[in-house]
């Protein structure tokens, strides 16, 4: 949840974030989310898999944004599918799905080792 409200926040009051959060913040934390819920739907999963299922994911709906179907359009005319489905394909959102699934991938890690050592 954490993850999609800073995401919003960075849409919603670009202000308050430096400008280069601002502007590839949303992106790298859209696909951080993709991680995250991946995650959830496969909690046996290793990192590295989930890793690679959100960023095919994430690639899949920005290079969908190249199809330009009347359907498709009135689905990213609205508030929800715009968020989801985004608007217009951009080469930097690709940099930014990495970066964000990348971040999720490393917290991830983070976080089993630190259970593991505290099991111990």
């Amino acid at each position: 949840m954490a993850t999609i409200l800073i995401g919003l926040s960075t849409r919603w009051f670009p202000a308050v974030f430096p400008s280069f959060v601002a502007r590839y913040g949303g992106d790298a934390l859209w696909a951080a989310m993709v991680f995250w819920l991946v995650a959830l739907i496969r909690p046996a999963a290793k990192t590295v898999q989930l890793a690679a299922i959100a960023l095919t994911v994430s690639f899949a709906v920005e290079l969908s944004q190249l199809a330009r179907a009347p359907w498709l359009n009135a689905i990213r005319d609205t508030p929800t599918g715009a968020l989801v489905l985004g608007q217009g394909f951009l080469w930097t959102d690709l940099v930014s799905y990495t970066c964000g699934v990348l971040l999720a991938a490393t917290l991830d890690l983070s976080i089993a080792t630190h259970r593991i050592r505290a099991a111990r």
